[in-house]
């Protein structure tokens, strides 16, 4: 389950907030911006209908189960961020696991895993669409090296996450027979968790795809739903838009949860590449409750009223414990007797909300139930389907990135 609450936009100044109605007022958009969506052909909604996907996966998982102990995904952005967020959502924070995701080209983060890892005991993943992605494909050279110079073959040890028809991954497996997943052709990067780019990783550590995919469709019923009240993602997309035009250009996601903190890192991307164009856009902070209460809450109280707040926070965590009550006689430690963990810390975003209110600070709040696949993927595809809203309300095509292109080619331009 997964609620969204707003009523402290309604409780600031008007310049800053919204008062009851605003965000129904753009309800009749809502049947337009869904055909225009649907006129762009994008499959980040449609691919989560596929039985096959999950069949291939969960073979795969079966069949390859026991001969590895390590799986090392190298991929960048898009390509690792969501799984990223499955894995510190879902997985125990401070336990070995066998999954590494290598999302950068930092020398020394290389070296490291290297070194972490026994290679004839491990499955590269490697992701990129394009298949020429270079910090993916510079990770992929230098392991594969390796490999070959250990005697392995390189077939038995690396899988391809890539295009369907082209690209120089489909080549290159072509060629020695690697087995491949594909990225559907009409899935971006950054919209691609709910397929095989995130999937397999999470079925190889034994999480729940068919769970994720169950939430993910939850969510894209109210996605699809001409209805103002049960559309979620439009009402979230209406809110940001709305206030973006009362400048609150920037949006600071934050959970009172330490296991979503690389879910916001996965939504950074997201709005940010999906907006960003044309001389608009909002721009993403992530933050965490209750750490970030020490770090900028005089900026955001204090300082320019340019920022929209979205907490979230989670009603059930899988455990809590109460805060024994060692010194009773001590005055000033009595608020905390047998309080519980999960009570102080949503106490404290309540508090973190009312200071932002009172100083006239939009900020709302996303409700779930706790931290399990279901939610996940409901929220994974809240955040795509809100997205999309806000390129038409934008203006903007929210499924290209021109402005990332030209980085690359100046990169290549001064490698060579």
């Amino acid at each position: 389950m997964i609620t969204l609450t707003t009523e402290n936009l309604e409780k600031i100044a008007a310049e800053h907030g919204l008062a009851a109605g605003d965000i129904e007022k753009g309800s009749a958009l809502i049947p337009g911006y869904l055909k225009n969506i649907e006129s762009k052909n994008q499959g980040f909604y449609k691919v989560i209908d596929d039985p096959t996907l999950i069949e291939k996966i969960n073979s795969f998982a079966v069949n390859t189960a026991g001969k590895f102990d390590h799986f090392v995904v190298l991929g960048i952005g898009g390509s690792a961020l969501g799984t990223i967020a499955l894995q510190q959502g879902l997985t125990h924070l401070f336990a070995p696991s066998k999954l590494h995701v290598l999302d950068n080209i930092d020398p020394v983060i290389i070296k490291e895993i290297q070194d972490a890892i026994d290679l004839k005991r491990t499955l590269f993943i490697v992701v990129t669409k394009s298949g020429t992605t270079p910090e993916t494909i510079s990770q992929y050279m230098y392991f594969r090296n390796l490999c070959q110079n250990s005697d392995l073959k390189v077939s038995d040890h690396f899988l391809f996450i890539t295009d369907p028809d082209q690209g120089l991954l489909r080549k290159i497996a072509t060629e020695e027979g690697i087995l491949t997943f594909e990225v559907p052709e009409n899935v971006g990067g950054r919209f691609s968790v709910l397929t095989a780019v995130s999937l397999l990783p999470a079925r190889l550590i034994n999480l729940k795809i068919e769970n994720i995919m169950a939430g993910a469709k939850n969510m894209r019923t109210a996605f699809l739903s001409e209805n103002p009240n049960e559309n979620l993602p439009f009402r979230l997309a209406s809110i940001q838009y709305l206030l973006y035009n009362k400048g609150k250009t920037i949006n600071v996601m934050m959970p009172y949860a330490q296991k979503l903190i690389r879910f916001t890192d996965w939504y950074r991307q997201l709005l940010a590449e999906s907006i960003g164009k044309n001389g608009v856009g909002i721009t993403p902070v992530n933050a965490l409750g209750a750490t970030d209460q020490h770090s900028q809450s005089q900026l955001w109280n204090d300082g320019p009223n340019d920022k929209l707040h979205i907490f979230i926070k989670v009603e059930k965590p899988a455990v809590d414990a109460n805060i024994p009550n060692l010194h009773p006689q001590e005055e000033s430690l009595k608020y905390l007797n047998n309080v519980s963990f999960n009570k102080l810390l949503l106490t404290e975003m309540e508090g973190t909300a009312q200071s932002l209110t009172k100083n006239d600070r939009p900020n709302i709040e996303i409700a779930i139930d706790k931290i399990n696949e279901e939610t996940l993927g409901g929220l994974f595809m809240l955040f795509e389907s809100t997205t999309s809203f806000l390129g038409e309300f934008f203006g903007v095509n929210a499924f290209n990135q021109p402005g990332v292109e030209l980085s690359k080619q100046i990169t290549k331009k001064l490698l060579s």
